[in-house]
């Protein structure tokens, strides 16, 4: 089943709005993230979804780029299809934690069939 292609000025107004500052948004999304177990993955748009934010995939990135001080585990989220976006050292430093926590890769993605964790936000509304 394909979903619906999304208008062009919502998305443009998704855009925008996920540049803004929005710690009730955030924090949604910091829920989700925590709730992604060891050794398991999602993407940036799933834990949008979960969140309740669909489309906002680009705000959860924004938030993971300062992860590293808010104690985040950052590197089980990756891009759809297992990709890890992120360039150079940092893409290095992704796949090798995740490596740690015994996610293992096809070529240059990972494994989604075994490694990707199934989000259910209701469970992460403590």
């Amino acid at each position: 089943m394909r979903t619906p292609p999304v208008p062009q000025n919502l998305k443009r107004r998704i855009l925008k709005d996920a540049l803004r500052k929005n710690e009730t948004r955030d924090e949604a999304f910091r829920r989700i993230i925590r709730s992604v177990p060891k050794g398991k993955v999602s993407t940036y748009g799933k834990v949008a979804a979960a969140a309740g934010y669909p489309l906002y995939h680009r705000a959860v990135a924004k938030l993971l780029r300062n992860a590293p001080f808010q104690g985040l585990p950052w590197q089980r989220i990756v891009g759809a299809g297992g990709e890890i976006k992120l360039k150079g050292e940092a893409a290095a430093e992704q796949r090798f934690r995740l490596g740690m926590e015994g996610v293992k890769f096809r070529g240059k993605r990972v494994n989604m069939e075994i490694y990707e964790h199934t989000l259910r936000s209701w469970e992460t509304l403590k």
